[in-house]
């Protein structure tokens, strides 16, 4: 039904920067004074929820620090120290490292995040001693008053003191759609925000006693967990603990039990053996990349406000954008009036006039108006209906100078006049130039009544200009060269909505569609919704629907917007972005905050999401593979009775050359790619015939060494000739990772195999890395079944991208 508010004039407030005009307020409430404001505060009575945009010092090193495979190393690392050289702790030395790294980077994630928190953390206006202000969430107190406008989010719960037409959600909280109209005694309970209309309340719960603070809190801080990447991850170290318990066991028994060797030298191989099967690097490069991804975006000006949002909106394939805000700049321009049916244009600039100054929360195309038609002082507003989305029109009563008394109404055309109206025909002329059109009609029926619109008599066109926003058409065209589907889902008219999107070059602009004459099943509208890219006349609960009907034919949708119109949408989304000039309702639903209101940063956060996905998944395969070549060595190594053939400072040494290094530097390039589901399938379909394979010929060089070689210094003979050979398998499985090729791949590759030849050609770091070619058959030999191994690699590559595809 429609609502109304009756306007007190006995309590007048001047707009900021309008003295002298006159806005209308219901009973005003002066708020508390300074020095009550003072007492609550000492009584500590003051809404202390903390900003949480990111963990605390204390959880990131906690976090980065007490790992359970952090923990498992920490213990060989100690038996290595006592039982060997130095040269065998050195995998202590690089953990020790690794954490440092990760703790730096993301405390420095950390600091950009609370920065630009900070800047688009959303300001209520409160009433002190009579003024209002803006003030900080953490600043309210107990009994404070707090005023409310259109997209304001209610921050703690209170109570209603003043109701102008006061309509909000309280979705986010009860799950009913529908707005409730609030009037003074009224509770507000903090998660829920205003969608039309105006007044203030007061705060009666402040701080954690709020019924959404917790929730908020929790909703806002920075977490790496909850998105496919991270669990996949998890899920496959949970699987290399189950293999890596019983195998080490395993190890242990040979080498210290079955094998009667010297206890220290046992100890050293049986290290050896299972500090490599944890791919301890893969959870802290991916801690890395997703922290140095928040840095980037933080330049640009980009709020992530739940980290897994990069990965999210890597994984988009379409995004679907309201019109106003994201492809046109919020403000606009009155180019023309049209006065229709005889109407005198002078009494219609006077009405246009008055209605601005009616609404003390004016949105865009109202603020365009007050720009243009400056108020008639000589009338005065006895009624108020405010803009909302679902009702596509405000309205007001007055009485005039004269005595005479008028209903007026502003908004959408085909929605004040009935189908057939000759004056729609010169309203779509208009839409077709993309230009924004509202109807001036002078209702017949009292405003309160729910059939105002009805009878309502045309009187003027206002012609409004939306302003394009620059680098829009360069991001449209950027979603199509990406393969991301672009949706323009709009509340103005389809027609105005097709024009301005043909501007830009979106294809199928020419096809757009009246949302009004959608189907309401999920399945046909589903199928509306793939075979067209605009949509016009959209209710906020279709935005939210048409969310709903794209996921449910799998795709991964994002949401952009920045009216309360959007919050719905952009809460269902599998991925929110809000404009940092948007309502704060929007802002507090949003995963990603565009601070500089551009819409050209999306691809930024897209490229960035693409990147981290992908080179995560690109270089989990190196991890994975060492993990499993080492689970298969020992194994092998138990079965025949045999030494361990690497010390740990073997390892420590292939690691870094063929994982550790170039997986920090393939982590960090560009990637395009879009981001693919199935992460633990993808990364072991090449990880496990890999590791297969470098066990294997590992394996077989070592059993042609120990018959080739005897004597003395046979067992570091056979290790170096082992060592070549799953050198040289390693290089090929990052050779095939670093594809496609650039100079930098190439020479980073290149690197890497020039850092192992001087390892063997220089006499200390051969004695320090215990590696030494001896003889030449043997030798060559290593080479030529790393050449085998590598040439099955190509092989088992082929095969797997044909029998399993990603």
């Amino acid at each position: 039904m429609t609502q109304r508010a009756k306007i007190d004039t006995d309590g007048e407030l001047s707009r900021p920067g309008d003295a002298g005009k006159r806005t209308h307020v219901v009973h005003r409430v002066a708020g508390l004074t300074s020095a009550e404001v003072a007492e609550r505060v000492a009584r500590g009575e003051v809404n202390d929820v903390p900003l949480r945009s990111s963990r605390s010092t204390a959880d990131i090193v906690r976090g980065n620090v007490f790992t359970r495979f952090n923990a498992i190393i920490g213990v060989l690392w100690a038996i290595m120290l006592v039982v060997a050289p130095i040269q065998d702790s050195l995998f202590g030395f690089v953990i020790i490292a690794n954490t440092g790294i990760g703790i730096v980077q993301e405390l420095r994630a950390k600091k950009t995040l609370d920065g630009l928190a900070v800047i688009g953390e959303a300001k209520p206006t409160v009433r002190r001693d009579g003024v209002a202000g803006e003030v900080s969430t953490s600043e309210i107190v107990l009994d404070d008053l707090i005023e409310l406008g259109p997209g304001d989010k209610i921050v703690v719960d209170g109570e209603v003191a003043e109701a102008d037409s006061l309509e909000v959600d309280e979705s986010l909280l009860t799950g009913e759609a529908d707005p409730v109209l609030k009037k003074p005694g009224d509770p507000m309970m903090s998660g829920s925000f205003v969608v039309a209309g105006g007044g203030a309340f007061t705060a009666t719960k402040v701080g954690r006693e709020a019924y959404a603070a917790q929730l908020a809190e929790e909703a806002s801080r920075f977490t790496l967990v909850h998105s496919e990447l991270r669990s996949g991850i998890s899920t496959i170290l949970k699987y290399v603990t189950w293999m890596m318990v019983p195998t080490a066991i395993g190890l242990i028994i040979s080498q210290l039990v079955v094998k009667d060797t010297d206890f220290q030298e046992s100890v050293a191989r049986t290290v050896g053996g299972i500090v490599p099967m944890i791919p301890e690097g893969l959870v802290l490069l991916t801690s890395v990349a997703f922290a140095i991804g928040v840095i980037r975006l933080g330049r640009k000006q980009c709020l992530v406000q739940e980290l897994p949002a990069i990965e999210g909106l890597a994984r988009v394939d379409v995004v679907c954008l309201d019109k106003t805000g994201t492809l046109t700049e919020g403000g606009m321009d009155v180019t023309e009036l049209r006065a229709l049916n005889g109407s005198d244009e002078a009494y219609v600039r006077k009405v246009l006039g008055a209605l601005g100054e009616s609404d003390p929360r004016p949105n865009a195309s109202l603020q365009a108006i007050i720009d243009a038609y400056p108020d008639s002082v000589d009338w005065r507003c006895t009624e108020s209906l405010p803009f909302s989305s679902a009702r596509k029109y405000s309205g007001a009563a007055f009485s005039e100078g004269d005595g005479e008394n008028s209903t007026w109404l502003l908004g959408a055309p085909d929605v004040l006049l009935p189908a057939g109206d000759p004056t729609l025909k010169e309203t779509d002329h208009l839409n077709e130039q993309g230009l924004r059109v509202l109807l001036l009609a002078r209702a017949a029926a009292e405003l309160d009544s729910p059939e105002v619109a009805e009878g309502a008599r045309p009187t003027a066109l206002v012609v409004l200009e939306q302003r394009l926003r620059p680098d829009a058409a360069d991001t449209l065209a950027y979603f199509a060269d990406q393969n991301v589907a672009a949706k323009v889902i709009s509340g103005d008219n389809a027609v105005s909505v097709g024009a301005v999107a043909g501007k830009l070059g979106l294809p199928g602009a020419a096809h757009t569609v009246d949302a009004r004459r959608l189907p309401s099943e999920q399945a046909a509208m589903a199928k509306e919704l793939d075979d067209n890219a605009v949509f016009g006349r959209v209710s906020p609960q279709q935005k939210r629907d048409m969310v709903g009907a794209l996921q449910s034919r799998g795709h991964t949708v994002a949401m952009t917007g920045d009216g309360v119109n959007d919050v719905l949408a952009l809460k269902d989304a599998d991925i929110g972005v809000s404009m940092g000039s948007g309502s704060e309702a929007t802002r507090a639903v949003a995963q990603i905050v565009l601070l500089n209101n551009s819409f050209a940063t999306l691809p930024s956060v897209v490229a960035e999401g693409r990147r981290v996905i992908g080179n995560i998944t690109r270089v989990a395969t190196l991890f994975l593979t060492k993990t499993v070549y080492s689970v298969l060595l020992a194994i092998l190594v138990v079965c025949s009775q045999v030494e361990y053939p690497f010390l740990p400072r073997h390892l420590t040494l292939l690691s870094t050359l063929t994982i550790g290094v170039p997986a920090f530097f393939l982590a960090l390039a560009p990637n395009k790619e879009r981001a693919k589901p199935n992460f633990v399938k993808r990364v072991m379909r090449y990880a496990i015939p890999a590791g297969i394979v470098a066990a294997a010929a590992t394996f077989a060089t070592y059993l042609l060494a120990r018959s080739h070689y005897s004597g003395t210094g046979a067992l570091d003979a056979e290790t170096s000739a082992a060592t070549l050979t799953l050198f040289l398998v390693s290089m090929w499985v990052l050779a095939i990772v670093a594809r496609p090729y650039t100079w930098w791949r190439i020479a980073l590759v290149a690197a890497m195999g020039g850092a192992f030849l001087l390892v063997l050609v220089v006499p200390w770091l051969q004695d320090f890395f215990a590696l030494k070619l001896v003889g030449v058959t043997m030798p060559w030999t290593a080479v030529a079944i790393a050449a085998v191994g590598s040439a099955l690699l190509e092989a088992a590559w082929w095969w797997v991208d044909r029998r399993f595809p990603a």
